[in-house]
């Protein structure tokens, strides 16, 4: 534990952002760094709040108030060890996590929450620069040879977490790069791309190959994967977007989220883009959705130069502050406000979609909608009642559908016969094994769509039970290796 009266008498502080009017110009990241002293002091901050629920929080279990207590002690290197315990890539969670952990953070209740997510940060940053993240190749080798499909988040934890079992790993990506949504999903400005790529070399000199530009189902057999290794680890994803099935929805002009990130995200690679240059650039621009895709989008359409930014949302505004719907520790339902909301563009609430209307040309020049009414039924389902009268024309160059993704892309469970569950998610049992042997599936084409700490935590908890699956015995990933850590009680 840090110092027990550090909440009472060191005040909380997070990184400044960077000018708005200097960060919209460019694709660098948006915070400036914190001075080590002023990270722990943070630190300090963590109280004895005997029970811990920022625990349970987080899906990985990070041992927070561990970390916490070794940094304010200047012990940096142990705190990274601590770190590492539970998280192979604290620098992607610490880039793109919201921090449930901070939410169930006992000093939530008056609303100062410890900074868990930047302290994150600042560990694994001075891990990097002092040069204390290593490969760590495993001292046996098994025999086993395990094939993992994505190199998304849990693709990458899972495929670390077998090497260093001692399997001969192979990770298969459809893509020209290896990350997955790490490297073209999310921007630049979030998380730069170095982060995946020190990553990668890290995994590649344990001993994990990397096989890129294979499309899984498509180009490259499963079936021949399936018999090539003893285990198959599904970490494809949940990449297939949900529709908008309005009239004018295949007009010019109206895209996917993710295609426009993707492309922007290529575009800072320095890659040559065929076909029509998808960009905000000029244009009134309208995205459709609520959640993190949005305003990702809406951060980059900014740096883009759009003329206009609209976000709307079917759904109400909801609370600024406490929501009694969500009580302290569950993770808030209240209004966020991210750094590109910041750096402008509107919000608009309750608006549903009609249709998309065409200029002469032929592509979208206006978006037709009406405001809702949400209620709940007498089973207390929630439903929305348009308001007669409300129809509301919306002008647009440019429309990003950013409402989610409905599953993982079909063709390679059709083509190992696998089953899933009602949601649309691949269908496991309490080991991640699906209903092929052998084959098994973590992320979000097991859980759907959700955040970049639970594909970490689920890769990581599948390579678990590949482990024994392989070796028929329990498995050391079991044990959470404390030798390096040893808090000093004075």
């Amino acid at each position: 534990m840090a110092d027990p009266r550090g909440f009472l008498n060191i005040e909380l502080q997070k990184p400044t952002p960077r000018p708005v009017h200097q960060r919209v110009r460019d694709y660098d990241e948006l915070y400036q760094p914190m001075p080590g002293e002023s990270t722990r002091a943070q630190a300090t901050r963590c109280m004895d709040c005997g029970i811990p629920f920022c625990h349970t929080g987080c899906p990985l279990g990070n041992r927070i108030p561990d970390w916490n207590d070794l940094v304010h002690r200047n012990r940096w290197e142990e705190a990274l060890h601590a770190l590492h315990d539970t998280n192979n890539f604290p620098e992607f969670t610490g880039k793109t996590c919201p921090a449930p952990c901070e939410a169930s953070c006992v000093l939530a209740l008056n609303g100062a929450a410890v900074t868990i997510k930047n302290i994150e940060q600042a560990i694994v940053d001075k891990g990097w620069e002092m040069g204390w993240i290593v490969p760590h190749p495993p001292d046996r080798e098994t025999g086993k040879s395990v094939g993992v499909i994505g190199s998304g988040p849990a693709g990458m934890a899972a495929a670390q977490q077998l090497r260093r079992a001692g399997h001969a790993v192979t990770v298969y990506e459809r893509d020209d790069r290896p990350g997955g949504l790490l490297t073209y999903g999310i921007p630049d400005f979030k998380m730069a791309k170095v982060y995946v790529a020190r990553r990668v070399e890290q995994m590649e000199a344990e001993g994990v190959r990397f096989v890129l530009s294979a499309d899984v189902g498509r180009t490259v057999d499963p079936k021949d994967l399936h018999a090539r290794h003893d285990a198959l680890v599904l970490t494809t994803g949940a990449t297939r977007p949900r529709e908008l099935e309005i009239p004018g929805r295949d007009l010019p002009g109206v895209e996917q989220a993710m295609p426009f990130l993707t492309r922007q995200n290529r575009r800072g690679f320095g890659d040559s883009l065929s076909g029509n240059d998808l960009t905000a650039a000029g244009k009134n621009v309208i995205i459709i959705g609520g959640g993190d895709t949005a305003a990702d989008c809406l951060g980059t359409c900014h740096r883009q130069g759009a003329k206009s930014v609209l976000q709307l949302d079917y759904n109400p505004c909801p609370p600024e502050t406490a929501n009694p719907d969500t009580p302290w520790p569950l993770w808030p339902k209240i209004l966020r406000t991210t750094p590109a909301h910041e750096e402008g563009g509107k919000r608009d609430w309750q608006i549903k979609t009609k249709s998309f209307v065409p200029d002469a040309a032929g592509r979208v020049k206006e978006l037709h909608a009406v405001r809702v009414y949400q209620y709940f039924d007498e089973a207390g389902d929630r439903q929305f009642e348009e308001l007669h009268g409300s129809e509301i024309v919306f002008p647009c160059d440019l429309v990003l559908l950013a409402i989610g993704f409905a599953g993982p892309e079909p063709a390679l469970p059709a083509a190992l016969g696998l089953e899933f569950t009602g949601g649309g998610a691949l269908k496991t049992d309490g080991r991640y094994a699906t209903t092929r042997p052998g084959v098994f599936a973590a992320g979000d084409c097991r859980r759907g769509q959700s955040l970049v700490v639970w594909a970490i935590a689920e890769g990581r908890e599948a390579a678990l039970h590949v482990d024994e699956y392989l070796t028929g015995r329990p498995s050391h990933l079991r044990a959470r290796d404390r030798s390096l850590l040893v808090i000093d009680p004075r």
